[in-house]
């Protein structure tokens, strides 16, 4: 028989899964970012800010899964 999730086991879930999906969103679109670039004959400035963007994110999923780590080592 399967366990029932606790609400707390749910959520941390659920924020591991939003981390999955903006670690995997902010590697596709900086990728895609840095081949249209010179594609569309932008000037350096873009990548930078593309690169910006890119680190913003993965901080925050960073940050957000040593939260999630602390309060799974916490019970």
């Amino acid at each position: 028989m399967a366990k029932k999730l606790t609400e707390a086991e749910l959520l941390r879930a659920r924020t591991g899964r939003t981390v999955a999906i903006v670690l995997v969103s902010a590697m596709g679109l900086w990728l895609v970012a840095q081949w249209l670039a010179p594609q569309f004959g932008l000037p350096g400035e873009y990548a930078i800010l593309f690169d910006l963007f890119a680190l913003a994110a993965f901080l925050w999923a960073m940050i957000v899964s040593l939260r999630l780590w602390l309060a799974r080592k916490k019970g």
